[in-house]
């Protein structure tokens, strides 16, 4: 458990405290809400939460400090702040995969999704590799193809557009699906977004479709969760209530693949 592993980290400040700041993937904003209002209620602590690309929200931490909980969508950014020594050890709590999100109307099967993705008339959409993770896992997809297709790794590269997870690309107003607002401004075809993602995403644009990658092109994504180091000992409590049974119950319920409380 978290607990025992970052007592060490919160000797700058060994009181329980009255709030407490998440920070955390923008994949797990709908579902890590939801958890940070039942610890709430359960300990009578705020939780302040900051949602965006997991690898811009680690250069927040780096940058500024201030918060106290990081959940990443995979286990490479919060790794770094602990090699740096600036947060514990690093827990995998939740697991995900991509999606094809597609406009309506589109004749797309998992078996020749391939095929549509390489045609030059599809405009194909994905997050921005480095910043975000979800733009990597595109790109691993990518790579995947290219034992099916000599070529196609360069190709979909090539062709790629990073709309969303960037410094600089437009968000969705407050309140809206960020992809069933891309999709819906008809900025690409197709999306490759985790499937949570995507579920969220037609919940709000009913007539987009989902369609799951086939399995040679199938990629998985890791979630991590660390305590940052200098936390107040009451977000070693925070991590741990992620990792319960209450908090993997709400994140099975957004369609997170979830872990065994307190397992590796």
């Amino acid at each position: 458990m978290f607990l025992a592993a970052v007592m060490g980290l919160a000797a700058m400040n060994p009181a329980g405290a009255t709030e407490l700041k998440l920070i955390a993937a923008g994949s797990l904003k709908a579902a890590l809400g939801e958890v940070a209002r039942a610890y709430e209620a359960e300990s009578g602590t705020r939780v302040e939460t900051t949602f965006g690309p997991s690898g811009l929200m680690r250069e927040k931490i780096e940058a500024s400090g201030g918060y106290h909980v990081f959940a990443s969508a995979n286990m490479k950014h919060p790794a770094k702040l602990f090699e740096a020594g600036k947060s514990g050890t690093v827990k995998l709590f939740a697991r995900n995969k991509l999606c094809a999100l597609a406009q309506p109307g589109l004749k797309l099967e998992s078996d020749h999704l391939l095929d549509t993705m390489l045609s030059t008339e599809i405009k194909l959409g994905t997050s921005t590799p480095k910043a975000d993770p979800s733009g990597d896992y595109a790109f691993e997809l990518f790579d995947k193809a290219e034992s099916l297709r000599p070529g196609a790794a360069e190709k979909l590269k090539a062709k790629s557009l990073q709309l969303t997870g960037g410094k600089t690309t437009a968000r969705a107003p407050e309140g809206r699906n960020q992809y069933a607002w891309v999709m819906e401004r008809k900025q690409a075809d197709i999306f490759l977004t985790y499937c949570t993602n995507a579920v969220l995403a037609q919940r709000e644009l009913e007539r987009l479709q989902i369609v799951t990658l086939p399995g040679a092109l199938s990629v998985g994504a890791d979630y991590g969760l660390t305590v940052i180091s200098g936390a107040p000992e009451g977000a070693a409590s925070l991590a741990d209530f992620i990792l319960s049974a209450v908090g993997q119950k709400i994140l099975d319920g957004y369609g997170f693949e979830t872990v065994r409380p307190g397992s590796d």
